[in-house]
Order: structure tokens, then C-alpha cells, then sequence
């Protein structure tokens, strides 16, 4: 189970977070919570150096609403007031970060910029030892928590990303067109693997049974490579369609290509195959009854 999918009396409870952490925390609150801007100042003097810098926060409205929120941060910390609406907060910090692009390798440094400050004013406090370790393991245990709920947070928002990019990618790289009433075409471009060759497969079937095709072609022509799994990739389409009362034609097979299959030893048996795509589209259209006339 995810961090950021459990509540905040699951989050105590995994990261060992008590009432005697709570209390150790607002003992510490009226020292350090006077030290925070310096520590902003601090922080924000030395991202002044880095690249990411100018690039999220060279606008000076834009820092100044970032700082103030970084002050409302660590004031929500100190409250240590760990329910729902405190985890959903730092949710959303996660989130916004991935939303910009604000590399993780920045945020973590900044977790450990703080911290360090926060311990080293600590270790200065005349104070029992007994109670400066109570508010370290306090301050460890809140910030580790927050600091996963914050990343894993930027990480889900990042892979949702990826997803609908892949998804994206996956219907590009599956372009069925309809070339005339009954005849569907499919360039296929690149390598095909056996996740590429189920989305061919899934949405040849989907544009046959839209579209009642009677023929199908299936363009190689851009495919590099061809092995033993391509091959049964293409056999196992032209089978489908094949059911889908659909014939499907493979076009775009080169010299190189046709001898590597027969290399193989693959049996294409009955699958119909054109060296070009004129040819196919010429066989398709007898098929349906039609022919290209120049005039």
C-alpha cells in the first residue's frame, strides 16, 4: 500500500509518530519558528546559484508568493496538526512540483537544508539532552513522512504523464484509415513488439467491425525488422481478421524481409502478400468489385 493512499492516523502509525512526538514538536515550535525566514533567506541564497533557479523562479512575484507558502509550510509543521487536511497538503506540494517540473534532486536537497538548520539550532538550546533528543526523533520521524507523501505524491503525477503519453504514442503509432467504403489501410512504422502487436490487433478489429470492411492491408514497408515473433505477430492479425469475415492483405514485404521469414521456416500459409502497396490496394479493390481507370 502507497503513502500518499493511506490516511493520517495510518501515516502516524507507520511512521511511529505519538502524542509525545506532537508535544516534542510544539516545545520546539516557538524557537524555530522564528528562525524560519532566516532559513528561507538561507535557502533561497543558495538556489540563487543553480539552474533551476532562473528557470522556476527568475519572475520576483513568482518567488515571493513561493517563499510565503515555504513560511505556511513550515508553520503547518510546528502546529503538528497531522489529520487529513494536513497530509492533502503536502499531497499537493507533490503534485505541484510535478506540474512544473521542479526536479526531485532540488526538493530533497531543500528537505536536507532545512533540516540540518533545524538540528543545529536544536543542539544550541539549553535544554536537557533527554529532551533535544525527543524533538530530533520528533522532527526525523514528521519530516521523512512528509517528505515521502511529497515525492511519491510528484511520482503519481509523473507516471500519469508517461501513461497518457504512452497511450498517445499507441494510437499514433496505429493509424487505421479508411481508404474507401469496406477498405481499411494500416502503416505500420518501426519495431513491433508484442504489446504494439495486440493494440494493431485491438484497433484493426474495432475499425472492421465500424466499419463493416471487407479488406484490410496491412503496410510493412517501414517495419526494419522482421524475427520469428513479428512474424507470428502478423500471422495472429491476419487470422483475427480473418474471423471478422475481413480479408487482410500485407503489403511493403522487401527482398531482405521475405527471405528472413522463409529463413525462419515460418509458415504464412494462406496470408496474402504484395511487395508494394499499389498492388494491394489494386487487389483490394477487385475485391470489392472496383478498379482505377486513368483518364
Amino acid at each position: 500500500m502507497e503513502v500518499i493512499s493511506r490516511n493520517a492516523t495510518q501515516l502516524c502509525d507507520l511512521y511511529g509518530i505519538t502524542k509525545e512526538d506532537i508535544d516534542a514538536i510544539h516545545e520546539f515550535k516557538p524557537v524555530a519558528i522564528n528562525e524560519v525566514p532566516k532559513m528561507v533567506e538561507s535557502w533561497y541564497k543558495w538556489l540563487k546559484t543553480t539552474a533551476e533557479f532562473q528557470e522556476y523562479f527568475a519572475d520576483p512575484a513568482t518567488l515571493h508568493r513561493v517563499q510565503r507558502m515555504q513560511l505556511s509550510f513550515w508553520e503547518e509543521f510546528f502546529d503538528a496538526n497531522i489529520d487529513d487536511q494536513y497530509v492533502a497538503t503536502r499531497k499537493s506540494v507533490g503534485e505541484v512540483h510535478a506540474r512544473i517540473g521542479l526536479s526531485q534532486e532540488i526538493y530533497l536537497a531543500g528537505v536536507d537544508h532545512f533540516l540540518s538548520l533545524f538540528i543545529e539550532v536544536l543542539l544550541i538550546q539549553d535544554w536537557s539532552r533527554e529532551k533535544i533528543d525527543k524533538i530530533r526523533r520528533a522532527l526525523n520521524k514528521i519530516v521523512h513522512m512528509d517528505m515521502t507523501i511529497i515525492v511519491q505524491s510528484y511520482e503519481h503525477i509523473v507516471n500519469q504523464k508517461i501513461t497518457a503519453q504512452s497511450k498517445t504514442l499507441m494510437a499514433m503509432s496505429t493509424p487505421v484509415t479508411q481508404l474507401w467504403d469496406g477498405l481499411l489501410l494500416l502503416p505500420v512504422v518501426g519495431l513491433i513488439d508484442s504489446r504494439r502487436a495486440q493494440d494493431i490487433m485491438d484497433n484493426t478489429l474495432n475499425y472492421i467491425s465500424q466499419h463493416h470492411a471487407q479488406s484490410f492491408i496491412l503496410d510493412i514497408s517501414g517495419v526494419a525488422v522482421v524475427d520469428t515473433a513479428v512474424a507470428n505477430h502478423l500471422i495472429k492479425i491476419t487470422k483475427a481478421t480473418k474471423l471478422m469475415g475481413c480479408e487482410c492483405i500485407i503489403s511493403g514485404l522487401s527482398p531482405a524481409v521475405a527471405q528472413t521469414i522463409v529463413e525462419l521456416g515460418i509458415d504464412v500459409g494462406t496470408i496474402r502478400t504484395t511487395a508494394n502497396l499499389k498492388a494491394a490496394i489494386e487487389i483490394a479493390f477487385e475485391k470489392l468489385n472496383m478498379k482505377i481507370v486513368k483518364k
